[in-house]
């Protein structure tokens, strides 16, 4: 058969379906995979998409995964781009081939084999997972909520053992005990979450006798305050409303020993516990260390110029917490935010569509638009930076709560598009009167 002389798209391969990396699959989909300009593969160990910083509601169970996330398959066929099940566990970069491990079902059996999928441009965006330091018994008796099954296995957890104290007489019941460590955004949210959950428990006969009493919670962090990366002004007020809702915060105690008995501290403490969520640190998963003569750093990142290409193969970008970014001299590396993922998928996505066509890639800058915590239905505060104000505005109340809230919805808006999203908000409210406010299995 004779050749048609016609050259095979460019492939480009995003692997990691977060955030960033979803976003970066449906634009540089709908910018050249429906013109047939490029073919784009999404790759994911999972088969569904959750957004990450709603994991801390799904351990509490204020959210249904179920309801709120996304097929990969689906969201590839609206968007022009292939998704493909499996997780990296190798790179080639002589070959420009990528490997993937077998995936196997809960009975062991072989989903998908050992795969090697080759590319033209490489975008890695894996994301994150929790940095236990090597603290001992971190990994054996914590639950690290990277994952929504990791979040579910955690829910599980909490209401098994609300029905075995409902067999317990009441006199010899005792509190369950929730020792998080780490006192950031997701630690924070999550103590406040668990509270709430705690009430709406009580009303469903799920409570230990005596509502609001049979659930504590204390959170635990090395830095002398909470949420430290963040203004000063915000830590003492979320710090002051947890104090409100009776949660214990353990500060400047670094956690030295994890047990199936509870957490001990360097200074001596020891908290009993019988549920530990490790909630401190992040670093890139393991495997990329140093990845197929890839520069990384000690937690793993891959080095990145301001291009987002990794510093030792153009042909290869990161994007989101697994890349390390710098910024202008002086500062210091991109933070790990869902914010700077998106505006990285944002700028990245152009990027491809300008290298495939002869241009220049375009210079990441990170604009940091301020942050929000979420204390369930408690509050909210945060503060705005940027074009939003002259230096930084302090928030909180209904007007933080509903701005937390868009912050979803944007990244609905960039992955589903208006309609889809509309259609999401119109469920929402209706699920809100038809189910219960926690999930209860």
């Amino acid at each position: 058969m004779q050749s048609t002389g016609r050259a095979l798209p460019h492939r480009i391969v995003i692997v990691g379906g977060g955030a960033g990396g979803l976003e970066l699959a449906v634009r540089t989909g709908n910018a050249l995979g429906r013109r047939n300009e490029a073919d784009i593969t999404l790759i994911d160990a999972a088969r569904t998409h959750v957004w990450k910083p709603l994991l801390h509601q799904v351990a509490a169970g204020t959210l249904d995964t179920h309801a709120d996330e996304l097929e990969y398959f689906a969201v590839a066929r609206n968007n022009h781009f292939r998704f493909r099940l499996g997780r990296m566990d190798g790179l080639d970069r002589a070959a420009r081939q990528i490997h993937l491990s077998p995936t196997f079902d809960e009975t062991g059996e072989e989903v998908m084999p050992r795969q090697s999928i080759g590319y033209d441009t490489l975008v890695v965006a894996l994301g994150s997972q929790a940095n236990d330091f090597n603290t001992p018994g971190a990994r054996e008796n914590a639950i690290m909520l990277d994952t929504p099954a990791e979040a579910e296995r955690f829910h599980q957890r909490i209401i098994n053992s609300c029905l075995r104290a409902q067999a317990v007489d009441a006199a010899a019941r005792k509190p369950l005990m929730v020792a998080i460590i780490g006192g950031g955004a997701t630690g924070v949210e999550l103590s406040a979450e668990l509270h709430m959950m705690n009430r709406i428990l009580a009303n469903y006969g799920l409570s230990n006798g005596v509502p609001g009493n049979d659930l504590k919670i204390a959170i635990i962090d090395a830095a002398p305050r909470l949420l430290p990366a963040l203004p000063e002004r915000l830590s003492d007020s979320v710090t002051h409303e947890l104090n409100v809702l009776g949660i214990d915060v353990h500060v400047s105690e670094k956690v030295v020993e994890v047990s199936r008995e509870g957490v001990r501290m360097a200074s001596g403490v020891f908290i009993p516990a019988s549920i530990v969520v490790w909630a401190a640190g992040i670093k890139a998963p393991d495997f990329l260390h140093d990845i197929a003569g890839l520069e990384t750093t000690r937690n793993n990142q891959l080095v990145v110029n301001h291009c987002l290409q990794t510093s030792r193969d153009p042909t290869i970008f990161a994007l989101g917490d697994c890349a390390a970014c710098p910024q202008e001299a002086g500062q210091p590396l991109v933070p790990p935010r869902a914010q700077a993922a998106h505006q990285q998928a944002t700028l990245l996505a152009k990027s491809l569509v300008r290298q495939l066509r002869g241009k220049t890639l375009l210079p990441f800058r990170y604009r940091d638009h301020g942050s929000l915590v979420s204390l369930g239905n408690y509050s909210t505060v945060g503060s705005l930076m940027g074009a939003l104000a002259s230096g930084s505005v302090f928030i909180e109340g209904k007007i933080a709560k509903l701005m937390y809230w868009s912050l979803h919805k944007q990244h609905q808006l960039a992955v589903t598009g208006v309609l889809r999203t509309i259609l999401a908000v119109c469920a929402e409210t209706i699920d809100a009167v038809r189910n219960p406010r926690i999930k209860l299995h």
